[in-house]
């Protein structure tokens, strides 16, 4: 197999390294520290195919001008094979071309690993991450949507760049919320009774979804609930409430292909050992508890701010703004309290790296946690907060209307339903989490280049397209993926030669970092991007190929060149397939 160069980029950067340490060995340089040293894209393509900050960042050490540190290591990268040329350019930057063989490389590397290629090795320790866990009050609307698909593509890249991911859904099954649910849900088990509860009191749910709880619970218990006071009754109809909410969210969940291996309850840390009670015990032990009063909020208000003395985190010892309660003026926990022990819980299954996706309304809550998780972790375990901003849903550019069905909102399963999972999942990552996303219904399912997912998976379809054509212009290329990998095994790579097919070698070959990248920044989104880009390339050159015999795919007089080009269509289709794999996309072979 071909596959020296699986990361072009990291292969190049290790000559890059080995070229400084050949430096320090011939006593040229001090001994250095080459951790910081990258090789990346230049911002201008014309300035060559890679560029390093070596000299840049190594100067100081090495008590040499950028400039002069950076000519040695140029000096010492013009001898090596790969490179065809090195540019000293500005005040140090140092700019790489790389010989032609090298993308040709690259290319017959992406063909024969197939779906491994760009796949990181196993490394790191497990990550957790927790994403949707919405309230189990009702279906999922538009806003879980685009926290779910986030969550489960930043967990698919983190998998495949090497890291082992749990995926986790935090259930926030105790508190005020889930007892409203139960009081709602006990309004429509009267009206299964066959009672005229005529409108829903204010402060209750709305919408039609809790109607088959009401059912379920008049169904099993006939009348009793209603000869039952509150207090009994209350907690029969919050657990089938919450059975039921939770059922419908695995369901919404499951028709976007959105996956948890954890379902974590809330009322868990209190029932059995109370390990919310233990997680302040521990603060406490570690004097980041006191009994205080704090000032009034300046600016903004503080939702959980009460003048008297209380139980206080010392959240300002972390980096946080102010101190924060760890109990209500009732004697109950905050919700805090709740989500330290939580988070003090993934730590103690092993997790040093938490990953949490939350709603744009949470963005205040951010320092607050990660000054608690650094305080119940002693330092060791790291929190990065995720938020995704808002959906607005439109229809050919307007508004859509409430869901009949949700009374207040559109139901996730709607959109899903209207346009499809692929849709939805592409659309959602087609823009940085932290962006407003306008989602229009009528543009998703638009058949063309203005809809990025249509344009991505047409040009699966074409690749796929192009195979058909050549078997019946007579060519033997099997249908079969791993058949046609072994047919393209020897393909002669050297006869792409012209500017556009070195252009798409390059963008097939910088797949590897994209996915180390993207992993890294925990940045989904960038693969949707490069996948438009990757598309857009490949459908410019089929375009060109209609009116210039030199770059048709298929040339029945020469069975050379059409076999180069078949591998490169093969590069593509394997990169595409791959991309829109780790965003939960499907890949189709034909589009109607």
């Amino acid at each position: 197999m071909s596959t020296d160069f699986p990361n072009i980029f990291a292969t190049v950067l290790a000559r890059v390294i080995a070229a400084n340490q050949a430096l320090i060995q011939e006593g040229a340089l001090p001994a250095l520290d080459l951790s910081r040293v990258l090789v990346e894209p230049p911002r201008d393509a014309t300035h060559g195919d890679m560029a390093t900050n070596a000299a840049m960042v190594l100067a100081k050490d090495a008590k040499k001008k950028p400039r002069e540190l950076a000519e040695l290591i140029a000096e010492k990268l013009r001898a090596d094979e790969l490179i065809e040329q090195v540019d000293v350019a500005g005040p140090g930057f140092i700019n790489l071309t790389l010989k032609p063989h090298v993308w040709t490389n690259a290319l017959r590397t992406a063909i024969e690993m197939g779906g491994d290629f760009g796949r990181g090795a196993p490394q790191g320790g497990a990550v957790n991450v927790e994403y949707v866990s919405a309230n189990p009050t009702g279906p999922m609307h538009v806003g879980h949507c685009r926290g779910a698909v986030f969550g489960d593509a930043l967990a698919n890249l983190l998998e495949f760049s090497g890291r082992p991911v749990t995926r986790e859904y935090y259930i926030n099954d105790a508190g005020a919320q889930v007892d409203v649910l139960a009081r709602s849900a006990f309004l429509r088990y009267r009206e299964a009774l066959g009672e005229d509860i005529g409108d829903v009191p204010e402060g209750l749910y709305p919408g039609d979804y809790l109607k088959p709880v009401g059912a379920a619970l008049a169904a099993k218990h006939g009348r009793a609930l209603n000869q039952m006071p509150e207090e009994k009754w209350l907690p029969i109809v919050r657990e089938k409430a919450i059975d039921m909410m939770m059922a419908t969210i695995r369901e919404d969940l499951a028709a976007l292909n959105v996956t948890h291996a954890v379902f974590f309850s809330e009322r868990s840390l209190t029932t059995g050992k109370d390990e919310v009670a233990a997680t302040i015990a521990k603060l406490r032990a570690d004097g980041d508890i006191y009994e205080g009063r704090l000032p009034p909020p300046k600016g903004a208000p503080i939702e959980d701010w009460e003048d008297r003395e209380q139980t206080l985190f010392r959240a300002t010892k972390f980096s946080d703004d102010v101190d924060r309660p760890l109990m209500k003026s009732d004697g109950s926990y905050t919700y805090f309290a709740a989500d330290i022990a939580y988070h003090k819980s993934k730590f103690d299954r092993g997790f040093r790296e938490m990953i949490d996706v939350w709603g744009a309304d949470h963005g205040g809550y951010i320092k607050r946690m990660q000054a608690a998780v650094k305080a119940v972790t002693g330092g060791k375990g790291e929190l990065d907060v995720k938020v995704v901003q808002l959906v607005r849903l439109l229809r050919a550019g307007e508004p859509v209307k409430m869901s009949k069905r949700a009374g207040e909102f559109v139901t996730l399963r709607e959109v899903v339903d209207e346009v499809g999972r692929d849709a939805v999942r592409f659309m959602m990552l087609y823009r940085k989490n932290d962006a407003v996303l306008d989602f229009d219904l009528a543009k998703v399912i638009e058949q063309s280049r203005d809809n990025p997912v249509f344009y991505v998976q047409y040009g699966h379809a074409r690749a796929h397209s192009i195979f058909r054509n050549a078997r019946e212009a007579g060519f033997s290329v099997p249908a079969d993926t791993k058949a046609r990998v072994a047919w393209l095994s020897d393909a002669p790579l050297e006869a792409l030669s012209d500017a556009a097919e070195l252009a798409l070698m390059k963008k097939i070959a910088l797949f590897p970092r994209l996915v180390e990248a993207a992993a890294a920044a925990h940045e989904p989104h960038r693969v949707a991007f490069y996948l438009y880009e990757l598309a857009s390339e490949f459908h410019v050159q089929w375009t060109r190929g209609k009116d210039s015999p030199h770059l048709r795919f298929i040339i029945q007089t020469d069975p050379t060149l059409t076999a180069a080009r078949l591998a490169l269509v093969q590069g593509v289709a394997t990169v595409l397939y791959s991309g829109l794999a780790l965003l939960g996309v499907g890949a189709p072979e034909e589009m109607r």
